[in-house]
């Protein structure tokens, strides 16, 4: 299992960003939260086995709705993990 942390630059708020990123990690079976974040950009921890965070994370990378644009993906691997049991955006 893997924990990592992800921040979403670019076109990412107000365009259905968080709520496609849940739909996906429902799909793939990834758990975590998503939220906006003050400066524009989207923050998500996501937690699952190696092979499902390397496929959520090539599909958030492809940006999730037609309207947003994803310019760049900051990822940080945490070594605790949190055992989430679901995945939520938090508002």
């Amino acid at each position: 299992m893997e924990n990592r942390q992800i921040t979403v630059h670019g076109r990412v708020q107000g365009v259905g960003f968080r709520a496609a990123t849940k739909q996906i990690a429902d799909q793939i079976g990834v758990n975590g939260w998503v939220k906006n974040q003050p400066d524009g950009t989207v923050l998500i921890e996501a937690e699952g086995k190696h092979e499902k965070m390397d496929e959520f994370i090539k599909q958030i990378d492809h940006g999730p709705t037609p309207f947003s644009k994803v310019e760049a993906l900051d990822i940080e691997d945490n070594r605790e993990m949190n055992h989430h049991k679901k995945f939520k955006v938090v508002h």
